[in-house]
């Protein structure tokens, strides 16, 4: 084999050493990409659901309050309406007790 064929061999497996190493740099970094936007995503996402989170807390919390408040509502408005028969029906249970006395 002669020099000059040597010579190109040798600079062709050189350039493919080069080729195969500037190959394994570029995946590495594509990887590396690749996993740091994988991580901003997640982050994102992270974020965006506890903002999400948060807000449907709020509106079931404030849900909750108008409910207990309306609820509260309704039975103060039973209660007094009890009471006001009870009322009604006081005097005519002390009469049935005073006429039962009486009678006796």
């Amino acid at each position: 084999m002669s020099f000059e064929a040597i010579t190109s061999i040798t600079q062709a497996e050189t350039e493919a050493k080069a080729a195969v190493a500037a190959a394994e740099a570029k995946a590495r970094q594509m990887l590396s990409d690749t996993e740091n936007a994988g991580r901003e995503a997640l982050e994102t996402a992270k974020t965006r659901a506890e903002t999400e989170l948060r807000a449907m807390r709020e509106q079931a919390e404030a849900q909750a309050k108008a409910d207990g408040q309306r609820r509260t509502a309704e039975l103060e408005e039973a209660k007094a309406g009890l009471r006001a028969k009870a009322e009604a029906k006081l005097g005519e249970a002390a009469a049935l007790v005073v006429e039962r006395i009486v009678n006796s």
